[in-house]
């Protein structure tokens, strides 16, 4: 099964719909021991899908829109927060103490770009607030890879130890995600059919694009980098995206800006401000998370109390791990799932551990995400309940490690051109000003005939909107 089919089928997607889609293939894009072109391609290709099926149900169309999917538009994409540039300035990736360190028996593998996680790795090795990398490196070339992940995920840090594939083969959260499928989907109760916001003028773009999503509105309580990538994805096909983040919290500037186009961002305090947030609630049609599987449980916010308060609702969410077995309320991110599963083993050289050439389980997670999301609202459609679907990088990263044929021309259909060159991403970036500052940015990769080729509005402040809705709910058709 090549690895469009497997995804859209993992969506519960028809598969006749696959014939609408071709591929512009590009030599040297996402190039890798493990076959992250194709797995780019087919999570991107199976949102544009999912965006067009969804177009034509609320245009009456008898058939979907075609979907085009360029290797070059893709790649840039991929490499969003790397191509960013705000004023010229080029985005900061990762902080000094998130890499790779050796240990007293391999490598360990640590998150600390925010500072409460910072704090939390150094508390856990014993060292102060201000500890420079010499004296972190130190520390841990003492310690075995196992006792520092095991310590620091205690304290509520970010590290994991490097793992071969078989190792993270032989380890139990693998077994539970492979047990599970790539999109988890779930009907939650009996709410009606859901009745689409008619597609009026406030549904078409620049240049009278379709908009499948606009009218919906999408509550995007998200952290980088998955789960804002597939609200990114819903604010470019329409929807208003409001993103919730509580005001101790800021997010990373340089990610905000990147994963914060088309959207608003407000902060709110759900531990006091529960009315504000009911109200958001009371009109949302789909309610986006990323935090650890259970956190926001507390606050009411698990899937069944809020369909329960807001029958037909979506509610997606996101993961590092899943929401099952040993570790699924642990923390973690793209680059501790990598080492963790086998996948820093496998890109590594001469001992040293590599990484895939993109955060391609955030991004590829991200855009399935957004396709699950439109599939559920294309299926409430007709056959109504509440959704929930879920999926997780540790099980996009077991895809990508041990489900994916590699080669070209095995996962879409190539269009009439066959294989072109690829010049690099210029071709795919654009640049708009904004509150933020004049910025140069990857171009969407969904494409469908009809649809947006853009963006409505550039990214905004972090937490400089107001914690309501864009506009009264648009009339149902």
């Amino acid at each position: 099964m090549t690895a469009l089919v497997y995804a859209w089928s993992a969506l519960g997607g028809d598969p006749a719909r696959l014939s609408r889609l071709t591929t512009v293939p590009r030599e040297g894009v996402l190039t890798a021991r493990l076959p992250v072109r194709e797995l780019a391609r087919a999570c991107v290709g199976a949102c544009g899908l999912a965006a067009a099926e969804l177009a034509a149900r609320r245009t009456g169309l008898p058939e979907a829109p075609d979907v085009r999917v360029d290797d070059g538009a893709v790649a840039a994409a991929f490499h969003s927060e790397r191509l960013l540039r705000i004023d010229g300035r080029a985005p900061v990736s990762f902080a000094p103490l998130s890499r790779f360190w050796r240990t007293a028996d391999g490598w360990v593998r640590t998150h600390a770009n925010y500072p409460h996680h910072r704090a939390r790795l150094l508390g856990a090795l014993g060292l102060p607030g201000d500890a420079p990398a010499e004296r972190v490196a130190g520390r841990l070339a003492g310690c075995s890879a196992l006792e520092v992940e095991e310590a620091v995920a205690r304290a509520g840090g970010l590290a994991v130890a490097l793992r071969t594939p078989e190792q993270w083969r032989a380890h139990a959260q693998a077994a539970e995600v492979a047990a599970r499928p790539l999109a988890e989907r779930e009907r939650l109760d009996a709410a009606p059919p859901r009745v689409f916001p008619a597609l009026g003028p406030g549904a078409l773009g620049p240049g009278a694009a379709v908009l499948p999503a606009a009218g919906l509105r999408v509550l995007d309580l998200t952290r980088v980098l998955a789960g804002p990538v597939a609200t990114r994805t819903l604010a470019l096909l329409g929807a208003d995206v409001l993103r919730l983040d509580a005001p101790w919290l800021p997010e990373l500037p340089d990610q905000h800006a990147d994963t914060g186009f088309g959207k608003r961002s407000a902060t709110l305090d759900l531990g006091t401000g529960r009315d504000v947030f009911d109200d958001l609630l009371s009109t949302a049609d789909v309610v986006v998370t990323a935090y650890r599987p259970g956190a926001l449980d507390r606050y009411g916010l698990s899937p069944e109390a809020l369909s329960a308060r807001r029958p037909g609702l979506v509610v997606a969410q996101v993961s590092a791990w899943g929401a099952y077995g040993p570790w699924r309320e642990r923390r973690g991110f793209d680059s501790l799932v990598q080492a963790a599963t086998g996948i820093a083993v496998t890109e590594g050289t001469a001992g040293e551990p590599g990484a895939l050439p993109a955060q391609a389980l955030d991004h590829g997670t991200g855009y399935l995400l957004a396709a699950a999301v439109l599939r559920a609202l294309t299926e409430q459609s007709y056959d109504g309940g509440s959704r929930l679907v879920r999926l997780a990088l540790a099980r996009t990263a077991h895809w990508l490690t041990s489900g994916i044929r590699p080669g070209p021309a095995e996962d879409i259909r190539p269009g009439p051109a066959g294989q072109e060159p690829y010049p690099g991403p210029d071709a795919w970036l654009a640049e708009t000003g904004g509150a933020l500052g004049r910025l140069r940015y990857a171009r969407p990769a969904v494409s469908f005939t009809g649809g947006p080729a853009d963006w409505a509005r550039p990214p905004v402040p972090w937490g400089s909107d107001p914690a309501r809705w864009a506009a009264d709910p648009v009339t149902p058709g």
